[in-house]
């Protein structure tokens, strides 16, 4: 029983582990891409959020402030 629990437990260690790795400063690069990012067009992604806070009335979640009104 053990032999086939050390197995086991060695199985889903390696994996696991092997994961985990420190990355070099010339391997930034290509993790900071544009695909990498939540929003590919920061400056659209702003004015759509004004534009929710300003059609919804409330602001929260953001560092915009003001009314329904849209002005600030």
């Amino acid at each position: 029983m053990k032999p086939l629990l050390f197995t086991g437990l060695l199985s889903v260690l390696v994996p696991v582990l092997s994961g985990c790795s420190a990355v070099e400063p010339w391997d930034r690069g290509r993790l900071a891409h544009d695909v990498m990012a939540w929003d590919i067009d920061p400056l659209k992604a702003s004015l759509d959020n004004h534009i929710h806070h300003s059609k919804e009335g409330s602001s929260g979640g953001g560092a915009a402030a003001g009314g329904g009104c849209g002005c600030n």
